[in-house]
């Protein structure tokens, strides 16, 4: 039987594992991934270390090791995920070479509480570059209104970027539009285009997590039967309708005559990443998400136990240009009913980098415990 991870490849979108783990590299689980389910990168953030490193003991020797050198813990958390980050470059370079640059990336995230500072965030992702010197490497950068001069700062100086926390149409189609003046830029200046690689993530789940929860209120709060069923007819179909709108404005950005003109000299779109494509709600199917967005130039980033459901049962068909009537009808029925996108996508701005903030901190309070705990056994 076919795998239907491998069979995504065919209709145009690349699986990326949203998950890093010193075992998984070491042990050839993630070799295996790439071998067997044709997987084509990873994405790493603080959350995602956070629970690496906090879920055994992967990592004791280097931390004894950076003990030894009187690291701090910001240097130790650093020092872990680059060395992670740079093993996985160098498993998937096999698949950057083999597909000419166009995948085989590994993302790595710039300190969340830059993602308001615009000159912080080019320092660390400059810093961040050079120091795990790869060229399959993306570093991610929030799509807030800061990050938007960085990202056309770093992708104009040859710095791959994964442009993430994008929950807004508008915020999407800001950065999209930022990409391509970077190559404007660089075009100008004589540099070449054909090897700058970028994606932007669009997050899905959340924006059904909040918005479910708003419509539950209202119909909880509505007396009258057809308009709390209209309501409750609702639940479950904003992150789908906000992610295909999101996809024809990639469409038509990446088909306007500024980027033909770039993609004469070698450009390469900057792809849609469906991210958060996790069923947060177990009464819906378990591949709601990665099932309604396939369509060609995108990229999901599945966790280990999605690409094992994707594997095991997934339906791959071209999804993500489906009932785009109804994904319009579907906005247009949430503003109806009192639903206010642009406060929901910032508010989910807001609380994903809360987020991330949060699991850094966590991030960096456990390796001091680790730490302590590693002296005292010493």
């Amino acid at each position: 039987m076919s795998n239907p991870l491998v069979e995504l490849q065919r209709y145009g979108q690349s699986v990326w594992l949203d998950y890093i783990r010193r075992q998984a590299l070491q042990s050839g689980e993630v070799r295996k991934l790439i071998d067997d389910d044709g997987l084509r990168g990873i994405t790493a953030n603080p959350t995602i270390f956070q629970q690496a490193i906090a879920a055994g003991n992967d990592y004791d020797d280097t931390i004894n090791r950076l003990l030894r050198e009187n690291a701090d813990p910001v240097t130790i958390y650093e020092t872990l995920a680059v060395e992670d980050i740079q093993t996985a470059c160098d498993q998937f370079r096999s698949v950057y070479e083999s597909a000419d640059g166009h995948d085989g990336f590994i993302s790595l995230e710039v300190a969340p509480g830059l993602a308001r500072d615009t000159e912080g965030t080019i320092a660390e992702a400059r810093r961040l570059w050079k120091w795990v010197d790869r060229p399959n490497l993306m570093i991610k950068v929030p799509g807030l209104p800061e990050g938007v001069p960085a990202i056309e700062k770093l992708l104009s100086e040859g710095i791959n970027v994964n442009v993430t926390l994008l929950f807004a149409i508008s915020a999407y189609e800001d950065v999209a539009w930022a990409y391509i003046r970077a190559l404007e830029r660089r075009v100008a200046e004589g540099k070449p285009i054909d090897k700058i690689a970028s994606v932007a993530s669009f997050f899905v789940s959340r924006v059904d997590v909040l918005i479910d929860s708003l419509l539950d209120k209202k119909a909880a709060a509505e007396s009258d039967t057809a308009k709390k069923a209209k309501i409750e007819g609702l639940r479950g179909k904003a992150a789908i309708a906000n992610a295909r709108l999101a996809y024809q404005s990639f469409n038509r950005i990446f088909g306007d005559q500024r980027f033909k003109d770039l993609a004469g000299k070698g450009a390469r779109v900057q792809r849609p990443l469906w991210a958060s494509t996790s069923v947060k709600n177990k009464a819906y199917p378990d591949l709601l998400y990665a099932e309604a967005l396939i369509g060609p130039h995108t990229v999901d980033t599945m966790p280990r136990e999605t690409i094992d459901a994707f594997r095991d049962h997934g339906t791959v068909a071209a999804t993500v240009e489906q009932d785009l009537d109804g994904a319009r009808a579907t906005m247009d029925g949430l503003a109806q009913v009192g639903i206010n996108m642009k406060a929901v996508t910032d508010q989910l701005e807001i609380e994903g980098v809360d987020k991330f903030t949060q699991s850094l901190s966590d991030l960096i309070g456990g390796i001091k415990a680790k730490r302590e705990a590693l002296a005292a056994r010493a």
